[in-house]
């Protein structure tokens, strides 16, 4: 067994957005009541002085005993002299931050693995302001889990909310959709949405309704806990489906557009009509460019530091601050919760927004896409074309994940990279170390290489953005080298 396998008498420890394991290994209903009573009673003593509310909101995914797992943790929380309220059906994760905020909850437990791998699940935290909890709270309930403190479950009957249809319509009140679903019928647009199997699906049809009049196509829409036999991750690797499904579209004389979500729908990547792969790397600018230039909304803009150098570029042009994080959405909700965020995002597909929530939403953000070309005239690869083209940046971005031996080698690559980083990448001269996160290591004018360990998988992952695909791919092979000598 590699020192990276999941180990049952291991501690439990958050990552960058809640405790996440293999189920039935390191993932047991025998460990997760105690987590979900640490996280419930934390959630009560760290609540602001004004919120009187008991209840803690509980939802789920569309995994493997996500329904059953969340089910039973309402016994821990009311085991701690709280209310729980279950979800009466699995929903996404941002719907479970929007009850919080709209019911002035004490906060949400969710049962989810995200983006993992089928096999995977979790729990994540979600705290009163409707966002990810901070390192700091996670530490306590850490704390609280190792003082060992007992508390009995209480099986009673549970109370539900219908947290899928509250965010349905709270997105609706945002947004004029039958004007944004006329508009994009008027360009000859079609759009085909794959949830990815996850809890997304069916929001777009319903969203748009009876507006839609035939414009919304989804794929891979029903319930399989298997994914696929994918992680389900919005990565173009993963999504061969959708992007067939995109270039058939336009051979048939209609142009479309792909919306991808992925398995708790806090993530969103794209592919335009030309079947390109568009992650967030290529959306978030042009939603800076749309929120600052058509909105006219404030705030600066927050990105990850694996983020594309297009974000600074636009966020430049339009005349708003840069603020650059770790990677992990709860950095940005902490800047989000402290000053005015226009956007803030990060390269894995998350972006929350200061006018929504302090929180990923990817249908709020998907939206936001359509209400872009909606009020550009233009199809998504045309919009973006212009933006890269005006500011450049982003010409080609790639990221590969390694998995690494065991314990040992990641401990000896990390102290290499941190002790010793590299004068040259692929020959080619270092100009500057940036250890945000990792190792950065700037090349030249949007040519950069990042390495850094994921959060929640025993990975690693390098990333690239470069001037051409001959240079991010000489680059990460460099790196990939690297880290397999180490």
């Amino acid at each position: 067994m590699s020192d990276f396998d999941p180990l049952v008498t291991s501690p439990i420890r958050f990552g960058t957005d809640g405790w996440r394991g293999i189920l039935g290994v390191d993932f047991t209903l025998e460990r997760l009541l105690p987590a979900a009573a640490a996280a419930a009673q934390e959630l009560a003593f760290q609540a602001p002085p004004e919120l009187v509310s008991r209840e803690v909101l509980i939802g789920f995914d569309r995994r493997f005993m996500a329904k059953e797992f969340a089910q039973a943790i309402a016994s821990a929380v009311r085991g701690c002299g709280l209310e729980p309220l279950l979800s009466e059906t699995s929903l996404t994760t941002p719907a479970c931050s929007w009850a919080v905020v709209s019911r002035k909850a004490l906060g949400a437990l969710v049962i989810t693995a995200s983006h993992n791998p089928p096999e995977w699940l979790g729990l994540k935290i979600k705290g009163s302001f409707g966002g990810s909890v901070e390192g700091g709270f996670t530490q306590a309930v850490e704390l609280r889990l190792a003082a060992g403190g007992i508390t009995a479950p209480i099986s009673s009957g549970n109370q539900y909310f219908d947290g899928r249809k509250e965010h349905l319509d709270g997105l609706s009140r945002k947004f004029d959709l039958p004007g944004l679903a006329r508009g994009l019928s008027e360009m000859g647009m079609k759009l085909i949405v794959d949830p990815m199997h996850g809890c997304a699906a069916g929001c777009f049809a319903e969203l748009l309704g009876s507006h839609a009049n035939g414009l919304v196509h989804e794929i891979r829409g029903n319930r399989d806990p298997l994914f696929g036999g994918h992680s389900p991750e919005p990565l173009a690797s993963n999504l061969s489906e959708l992007i067939d499904a995109v270039k058939a579209s336009g051979l048939a004389g209609k142009p479309a557009l792909g919306l991808v979500f992925d398995g708790d729908g806090d993530r969103l990547a794209a592919v335009d009509e030309k079947g390109r792969f568009c992650s967030t790397q290529l959306l978030m600018p042009l939603l800076i460019h749309h929120l600052a230039k058509k909105r006219n909304l404030p705030g600066c803009v927050v990105k990850t530091v694996s983020g594309s150098d297009l974000m600074h570029l636009v966020a430049q042009d339009v005349g708003r601050e840069v603020i650059e994080m770790p990677v992990g959405f709860k950095y940005i909700t902490s800047e989000m919760l402290s000053r005015e965020v226009l956007v803030g995002g990060e390269e894995s597909g998350g972006i929350g927004f200061g006018s929504h929530l302090p929180e990923r939403d990817a249908l709020f953000a998907a939206l936001l896409v359509l209400e872009a070309l909606k009020d550009g005239g233009k199809t998504l690869g045309e919009m973006l074309d212009d933006l890269q083209c005006r500011f450049g940046g982003a010409t080609n971005y790639q990221r590969i994940d390694l998995r690494l031996a065991n314990l040992d080698h990641r401990n000896r690559l990390e102290v290499l990279l941190q002790d010793t980083p590299p004068s040259k990448v692929a020959g080619k001269s270092v100009q500057e170390v940036v250890l945000t996160d990792g190792v950065k290591l700037r090349l030249g004018p949007s040519y950069w290489l990042m390495m850094r360990f994921s959060g929640t998988e025993p990975l690693l992952r390098l990333y690239c953005e470069a001037p051409s695909e001959d240079q991010s791919t000489a680059a990460l092979k460099w790196a990939q080298e690297l880290a397999e000598s180490a």
